[in-house]
This record gives structure tokens, C-alpha cells and sequence, in this order.
């Protein structure tokens, strides 16, 4: 089981191997976190995801980082579940996209990893919900990664993965 940090901050500039991206099936980038790293990253961050593209909900898939600072030299590319009530797999889906994350960052060697809360801004997960499946879903996946940063964008998300992590 890899260490778990949250922190408050940006995911930009974690001093991790890789971070995750809360992406759409493009992958061509989008708002939020995931349009965050794509102007960080520099325009070849679409050109490789439209390269490997679609990625359905609950994978993932991994590009160069290009232009983010080392030590971050990949991008691993998520898609969440949009959020429709609870009864179509949403947390399924989400926890998927943990479990897929860590795998590929598994293939990669990758021993740190950032991860965005994925799937609560547009796409409208409950933030409390999906800190919780988060943060389960990371102990209980078998993976090579030693250091999970959960990196959040604003203080209640922040609260909530720490408390996530405290049950």
C-alpha cells in the first residue's frame, strides 16, 4: 500500500513521477484540472492524447508530461463517470479510474503518483463520496507505487480526502 499526502495545492508542480489527469474521452483537454495540465504541459499534451484516443470511463492511459518540470514525466489520462444520480455505476466507474491510474502507473515504473479529485467538478460527483471511494479504492489496489499525493484545488476538498484517509 503506497503512503498517502493531501495537500492542498497545484498539481502542476507536485514533485511526483506522474500525475493524473481528470480527463474527457478526447483527450484533447478540457477546463478544470485537466485544462490546467494541458497549458502546463504545452500543446504536444493534446497532440499525444488525440494520438491514443478515446478513452472510455473508468480507464486510463498515459503521454509524455512535455513541458511540466521534472521529476513529473508522464501524464496518466482518466476519464470519471458525470455524475447522474448514483444509479448507473458512478461509483464503479470511479473507482476504476483508480485502479486503472495505478496499474498504468504500474507499467510505467512510476514509484510517485499525484491524483486530482476526479469527477467532482463538471462532472458533478459528491465530493464527499468520491474522497471516500478515492482513498478506499488506493489502499486496497495492489500496485509498485510507494507515494499517492492527493492533491486538492480548494480547502473542502482538502478536509474531505484527509478525513477520507483517517477511517
Amino acid at each position: 500500500m503506497p503512503a498517502i499526502e493531501v495537500v492542498l495545492g497545484d498539481i502542476t508542480s507536485e514533485n511526483v513521477d506522474a500525475i493524473v489527469t481528470a480527463a474527457n474521452e478526447s483527450l484533447l483537454g478540457g477546463g478544470g484540472v485537466d485544462g490546467a495540465i494541458h497549458r502546463a504541459a504545452g500543446p504536444r499534451l493534446a497532440e499525444a492524447g488525440a494520438a491514443i484516443a478515446p478513452c472510455e470511463p473508468g480507464n486510463a492511459m498515459a503521454t509524455p508530461a512535455f513541458d511540466l518540470h521534472p521529476p513529473i514525466r508522464h501524464v496518466i489520462h482518466t476519464v470519471g463517470p458525470v455524475w447522474e444520480g448514483g444509479g448507473y455505476g458512478e461509483a464503479e466507474i470511479l473507482a476504476s479510474c483508480y485502479r486503472r491510474s495505478l496499474a498504468v502507473a504500474d507499467e510505467l515504473r512510476a514509484r510517485s503518483v499525484a491524483f486530482p479529485a476526479i469527477a467532482t467538478g463538471v462532472y458533478g460527483f459528491p465530493p464527499d463520496q468520491a474522497a471516500k471511494i478515492a482513498i478506499s479504492t488506493i489502499i486496497s489496489t495492489r500496485t509498485d507505487v510507494e507515494k499517492v499525493r492527493m492533491v486538492a484545488f480548494d480547502e473542502s476538498t482538502r478536509r474531505l480526502l484527509a478525513a477520507a484517509t483517517h477511517r
